[in-house]
């Protein structure tokens, strides 16, 4: 039985479509079949593994306005072992036109009926918002990882985001579960980064993964080439750090 992992913040820039590229990338790997859904306007997943967004037919706008079949969107990425359902700024005219259609938050469940089965992990990048993108990923999804960059807003909007899913889990999607809180943009000679790193891991215990995603340069470098981190430098710290976080998903989900 496949497993559907969103990845969820409303803040931008807390490494959220770089987890999301690079954890598919690195269970690709570690020989794990990956679909991986762009749910973000701003489309950075889809070109971070190669995909020309400018041209792109079909992808998950479509596919949630149920216009295509999964099996038309599904493309290969630059990635061994991942495919992807790419998007496109057109994805933002979504929220305004499900807006009134019945069912709107399970568009995107329905629409990956067909496929679920046939991949071990579907990883859905959200948009940096609470909206109706970012609703449908949660009530698709089996789990949801929220990456936490080291810095000193972090934990602001976090409790908003966890009553999200709460909400959710009480009235879209029971089975729901947060599979972890992921520390990320870790900077070791920053006082800061440290005393946010312990807050956290005080403050949420278990819900926090081992692995923290430290910050390196290859990683921002990554996207440009259209790669993931495990196709750009495998030997990086980056790779190092995403191939143990594929590694504790494994182990937690007993694959």
């Amino acid at each position: 039985m496949g497993r559907t992992i969103a990845i969820a913040n409303q803040k931008g820039g807390v490494g959220k479509t770089t987890t999301t590229v690079n954890l598919a990338a690195s269970l690709g790997a570690l020989e794990k079949k990956v679909l991986l859904i762009d749910s973000d306007p701003q489309a950075n997943a889809s070109s971070g593994l190669g995909v020309d967004v400018d041209n792109l037919k079909l992808g998950t706008y479509q596919l949630l306005e149920h216009n295509c079949t999964p099996f038309e969107a599904i493309e290969k990425s630059s990635a061994p072992n991942v495919d992807i359902i790419a998007a496109h700024i057109d994805l933002v005219a979504v929220e305004i036109e499900l807006v009134n259609i019945e069912n709107r938050e399970y568009m995107l469940r329905k629409a990956l009926e067909p496929i679920k089965n046939l991949y071990d992990y579907i990883l859905i990048d959200c948009a940096p918002s609470l909206g109706l993108l970012t609703l449908n990923a949660l009530t698709a999804a089996d789990a949801v990882i929220i990456p936490i960059q080291c810095e000193y807003f972090a934990l602001e909007g976090l409790g908003k985001l966890l009553n999200t899913v709460k909400s959710v889990q009480k009235v879209h999607n029971s089975h729901l579960d947060i599979e972890g809180l992921l520390l990320t943009m870790y900077d070791s000679r920053l006082r800061l980064s440290n005393q946010v790193v312990e807050e956290v891991q005080n403050h949420f215990n278990e819900m926090v993964f081992k692995t923290i995603i430290q910050r390196n340069i290859r990683l921002g470098e990554a996207p440009s080439y259209g790669e993931s981190i495990i196709n750009y430098d495998v030997n990086s710290k980056g790779a190092s750090n995403y191939l143990s976080l594929a590694q504790e998903i494994l182990s937690k989900d007993g694959k």
